[in-house]
This record gives C-alpha cells, structure tokens and sequence, in this order.
C-alpha cells in the first residue's frame, strides 16, 4: 500500500475525534493526526532512517503533540478561548454530509502537510539518489519554526494571565500580530523544502504543494477571524489601532496589515 494511503488512513482515524466534538476536526484531531503520521513514517521506514530524516519525523510528532496539547490545555482553562470558539464553529447545526466532508477534506491535508517526508522515505526506500542537504535544512527550519510559535504561545500566554482585557503586543507581537501563526508557515515552509533532492515525482510535489498552500490559506484565515474578533475587542482602543496600523499581521517586515476585507479567507 503506498505510504499516502497509509497516512490518510491514520488521519482519518484520529481526525475522527471530531465526530465527537466538531471543532476538533481542526484542533485537537489535527495536531494528533500529524504526530500519528510522523509515527506512521517511523514504523513503515524504521530500516530507511537516517539521522535528518529520524529528526524530522521527531519534529513532526513534538509539532503534532505540542500544538495538540496546547489547544486542548487552552480549552479546558480559559472561558474566553471557549467562548471564541464557540462565536466560530456552530457546534450540532451541520448535517451528515458536511460533516463527513470536512472530516475527510481534513485528513487530505493533513496527509498533504506530511507528504514531503513521506515522499522522500519513499524514494530512498525505492534506492533513488537523494540529496542529504535539503533534509538538514528542512530539519532546522521546521525546528526553527516550533520554536518560535512555542515561544510565541508562552508570550501569550503570559501576557493574557497578567492583562486579560489587554491586547498582546509585547516579546515576538512587536514584530508580527500573529507569530504563532507565523511560526506555523514556517515549520511547513520547512517541510516542503524537504522535497528538494529528494527525486520527487510531479505528483509527489502537486500532493506536497497542495498541503503547503492549504495550510498557509488556514492560517491567513485564522489571522483575519482574530483580526476581526481584535477589532470588536479593542477597536475603540486608539493604542491598538496604532499598533494594528503599524505592525503587520502574519508576516513580519511584510507590509500587510489588514486581511478582514479578503472574504475569500472565510474559513
């Protein structure tokens, strides 16, 4: 069975924890699915592993139970997460289909976020001359980018238990609005670049690239449902509005500082 199908298989089965509550299709379900897939490529590759394709499986299962654990911690502690969850996933009002198709539209990208390693295990299973560079690098910049949303979740955090009713603007907020989010694009970026030297057929990329470019719209989508949720928040608030103008929303150094207008981001 090819190594994609197996991936969509655990996907589809841990992301099933959502039919239990919706939201966590795209919570809970989605950082457990990538840590399950990271075990997945482990147990399928055991004999192919070498030490950056052993660390980036590692990367992708500390990703996957870091972020899984962070969401469901946040759930569990804080009201107004809930709350904010709640104002965007009406629980209980989607019929069977829509569900279902969520459900698998899910797994789909989650197996397409993982496909860059699995594709390189792949063809070095297959005896296929790959390039051990672009493993490294995609080894510390998908580190690179774990490690900034961790900080980035603890800044947060820490800035929320001091001022709940104040705006984050403080440690990585002065660069960027959203560095978790950043962080995300990063560990991804990362990812894909692992496909380079490592013989990947045209429909290997199209299946990397599409996971690429699907995790990069969610989270342009999550910046513009915060910028919105900001603005309602702390629109009359002229400190915010002056660091909302000022400071870009996902990418730093990027001049975007607004996405509320881009209705195509609806996610």
């Amino acid at each position: 069975m090819s190594i994609f199908w197996i991936l969509l298989i655990v996907a589809l089965a841990i992301s099933a924890i959502g039919w239990k509550r919706f939201l966590y299709f795209i919570s809970l379900g989605y950082g457990l699915s990538i840590a399950g897939c990271a075990v997945a490529l482990v147990i399928v590759f055991w004999h192919q592993l070498t030490l950056p394709t052993a660390l980036l499986c590692l990367i992708l299962f500390v990703y996957g139970c870091r972020l899984g654990g962070y969401l469901l911690f946040r759930e569990i502690k804080s009201a107004s997460y809930r709350k904010a969850l709640s104002d965007n996933v009406n629980e209980g009002t989607y019929p069977f289909g829509v569900t279902f198709a969520i459900w698998v539209s899910c797994a789909l990208l989650y197996m397409a976020e993982v496909a860059p390693v699995a594709a390189r295990l792949s063809n070095m299973a297959n005896g296929l001359p790959v390039d051990m560079l672009w493993a490294w690098i995609g080894v510390v910049v998908m580190a690179a980018g774990v490690l900034l949303e961790t900080i980035a979740d603890a800044q947060k955090s820490a800035a929320k238990k001091k001022e709940p009713r104040q705006f984050v603007c403080t440690g990585l907020y002065r660069l960027v609005r959203c560095p978790n989010y950043f962080g995300e694009v990063i560990v991804w970026t990362g990812c894909l670049l692992v496909c380079i030297g490592a013989c990947c057929t045209w429909w290997q990329w199209l299946i990397s690239i599409i996971g690429y470019a699907g995790i990069v719209y969610v989270m342009f989508s999550g910046a513009r449902r915060l910028e919105i949720r900001q603005n309602k928040n702390y629109g009359d608030d002229p400190n915010y509005r002056a660091y909302a103008k000022n400071t870009p929303i996902l990418i730093p150094f990027l001049p975007i500082y607004s996405v509320e207008r881009f209705k195509w981001l609806r996610g």
